[in-house]
């Protein structure tokens, strides 16, 4: 299989003051199209700073970085936006609902980006929806759901514009154990049945048993480990 993500000699590095801090140190990755990778490692060994780089949310200080052949750090901040818009999908632990919106509007807000049509956006959200077991809630909104349902439409809102890579940051430290297993099995379908590559950032090494591989992080280093 191809990769999927590809990062050369990436490196990372934060001004503190008169302090050069380097999270990431001359870093190689390769994900297939299809896996599904979770990041472990200590706090501060750089898995949300790699997660952010591969989902263009930042740049890299030095090195490259691929997303399906295309070479997101060299984008424009608009052209990168619209590539994600259209590529990535995003899942974050405290879900970024916006609150006075409902369910499905929150699902529709990448779809701003596109050239669909109002009605278009609303079917695909309703789709989006259907595929997180969410349909019957799509008017209401996050202050009326359970936190595993704003996960679940956090998910839907990830998928609505049919991206191949989903990365998510401790997409289940906010929800108890069987919450938590609910939703990580969603993760698991999407991977399995929907075909969609996912990476995911966790501290929880149950949460890790759901993925294909673990990547163990260590001061801004990577080593992979295979999962059973």
């Amino acid at each position: 299989m191809s990769s999927i993500v590809s990062l050369k000699r990436v490196a990372k590095r934060y001004q503190r003051g008169k302090q050069t801090v380097e999270v990431l140190h001359s870093l190689d990755l390769e994900i297939e199209a299809g896996d599904f990778v979770a990041l472990m490692g200590p706090s501060g060994s750089g898995k949300t700073t790699l997660l952010n780089l591969i989902g263009g949310l930042d740049r890299p200080s030095e090195g490259e970085v691929s997303v399906g052949g295309q070479r997101i750090d060299r984008l424009s901040g608009s052209a990168l936006a619209r590539f994600r818009a259209r590529h990535i999908g995003f899942v974050f632990q405290f879900y970024n609902l916006m609150p006075m919106l409902s369910a499905q509007a929150n699902v529709e807000l990448p779809l701003l980006l596109t050239s669909l049509s109002a009605g278009k956006r609303h079917q695909h959200a309703l789709t989006a929806l259907q595929i997180v077991g969410l349909a019957e809630r799509a008017k209401h909104k996050p202050a009326e759901l359970s936190g595993g349902q704003a996960q679940r439409v956090a998910i839907a809102r990830a998928l609505v514009a049919d991206p191949t890579l989903l990365v998510c940051d401790e997409p289940t430290g906010d929800l108890d154990r069987k919450t938590a297993d609910e939703i990580l099995g969603l993760l698991q379908l999407l991977n399995r049945e929907h075909g969609k590559t996912i990476i995911m950032v966790t501290h929880d090494p149950k949460a890790a048993e759901y993925a294909k591989h673990i990547l163990h992080m260590d001061k801004g280093t990577l080593a992979p480990q295979a999962v059973a």
